[in-house]
């Protein structure tokens, strides 16, 4: 089997292999801390995890990049409303991403590179646009010389002619054409600045990213990553500063995921309907929003709802109720070891799934067909310990792999302790109405209780 990634820059699936045999260089656009990064930013953030993810399953060893634009309008915006630095900005919302990555199961990246602490490299890759004569300075600023990179709108596919024609960009006595892009900007009074050849200033927002990947992945790498929205101008400006550099492509494969819609209408600030990840993760359990994000490709658009995130929580706990009771099984000391189960056919379907760009729908729904079975096989009278562990370690690998492996649950407050041991009581009594107190007691308290063949089950309810 081998995996075909659908490429934006020829909008096709094609065949994956890495540049150097065994090792992929990759990087995704990561946010710019002005704020809590909200479920569309979340989107990409989960599926470029789960690319990493799945490429080390398949045993690849990746290197991933994710920047941080800690320096840009809005972090100086947001630094004059609190009456604070752009760096305090930077640090508390990049303090406040990884919390929130956590809860996601978002791994951090091998590198996650900051604009402030990348400003030399910045500086170096703008200069040798300006010598190989790509760029221009114009009154302190440096602007990408769009004409001169003939192959300009390959990633869009607009023609360089189509763009300038539909521009609304009025030129001006220092810029040649519409299309041009900021690479340097001259520094305005009260903004953070840093000197370089052609003044005082600080960088465009484009070429952060091509001087990111030039200092810690290298010339080419394989895989490029972010959100649609990103796919023009920034990703196609990216193409443009760096291949000028090279001479040569600068990623094998650009890969972009689709749009979240809130109600079936588009996540936009003019509605004032966008969601950030932190207030969602005290609703819900934040691996119910994962398998969300998981639960359709990543280049179709999904829509989030209440009676989405019901379901999502719904076919989250079948999973874990599956896992628990394999688990629970396993522990019944009379049975017998046995031998055991050959899953093979389940892992060929898996990979089929995965290997279609990483169709983690498709495999999403291969994993819950798994765990029907599974639950019919851990009911049955004839069943081993190594029948058991051949399902729970398969569940537990799929599990792992999508972020989605439930963490031990803490342990209960000795109130509540209490309480279940005397509402199992009451059940062994038949007191029913004391053990119907009991779990409308919990339910206040937060807590939800399920009665199965193995026991009693909880879980505490997000606020």
């Amino acid at each position: 089997m081998s995996i075909r990634l659908y490429n934006s820059l020829t909008g096709q699936k094609e065949t994956f292999a890495p540049i150097e045999p065994g090792v992929v260089r990759m990087y995704s656009c990561g946010p710019t801390v002005y704020n809590y990064f909200h479920i569309g930013n979340a989107r990409a953030f989960v599926v470029f995890d789960i690319v990493r993810r799945y490429l080390r399953y398949r045993g690849y060893n990746v290197k991933f990049v994710q920047n941080f634009t800690d320096v840009d309008d809005k972090l100086i915006k947001r630094a004059h409303e609190q009456g604070t630095s752009v760096e305090d900005v930077a640090t508390s919302y990049i303090e406040a991403y990884y919390e929130d990555a956590r809860e996601l199961g978002i791994e951090p990246a091998d590198v996650h590179p900051r604009v402030t602490e990348t400003m030399g490299d910045i500086i170096e890759f703008i200069q040798t646009l300006v010598d190989s004569g790509y760029a221009y300075v114009a009154d302190g600023d440096v602007l990408f010389d769009t004409p001169k990179f003939a192959s300009y709108g390959k990633l869009s596919k607009q023609s360089l002619n189509d763009l300038e024609a539909g521009s609304r960009i009025e030129l001006t006595e220092l810029k040649r054409h519409s299309t041009d892009f900021t690479l340097w900007k001259a520094a305005k009074p009260g903004e953070p600045s840093w000197n370089s050849p052609w003044g005082q200033g600080r960088p465009g927002w484009h070429i952060e990213c091509s001087a990111m990947i030039h200092k810690h992945l290298g010339d080419h790498i394989d895989i490029h990553g972010g959100g649609h929205d990103l796919l023009f101008p920034h990703h196609e400006n990216e193409i443009a500063q760096s291949e000028s550099v090279l001479g040569a492509p600068l990623a094998k494969f650009f890969m972009h995921n689709g749009y979240i819609n809130i109600n079936n209408e588009k996540m936009s600030k003019s509605l004032g309907n966008s969601v950030f990840v932190r207030e969602l993760a005290r609703q819900y359990d934040p691996r119910a929003l994962r398998l969300f994000l998981l639960s359709a490709h990543y280049r179709s658009p999904i829509n989030y709802s209440a009676e989405v995130m019901a379901q999502m929580t719904a076919a989250l706990r079948r999973l874990d109720a599956c896992h628990e009771s394999l688990v629970d099984r396993l522990g019944e000391t009379y049975l017998p070891e046995g031998e055991s189960i050959d899953l093979q056919a389940w892992e060929d379907r898996f990979l089929e799934a995965m290997d279609d760009d990483i169709n983690t729908g498709d495999a999403v729904g291969v994993v819950f067909d798994f765990v029907r079975d599974a639950n019919v096989y851990s009911h049955q009278q004839e069943i081993s310990k190594a029948g058991l562990r051949s399902w729970l370690g398969k569940l537990r690998d799929w599990l792992d792999l999508f972020g989605l492996l439930q963490v031990e649950q803490p342990l209960l407050e000795e109130q509540v302790v209490r309480l279940i041991e005397e509402r199992t009581t009451a059940r062994k009594a038949r007191d029913f109405a004391r053990a119907d107190a009991i779990r409308a007691e919990l339910s206040k308290m937060g807590f939800q209780l399920e009665d199965t063949p193995q026991g009693v089950r909880w879980w505490r309810e997000r606020s």
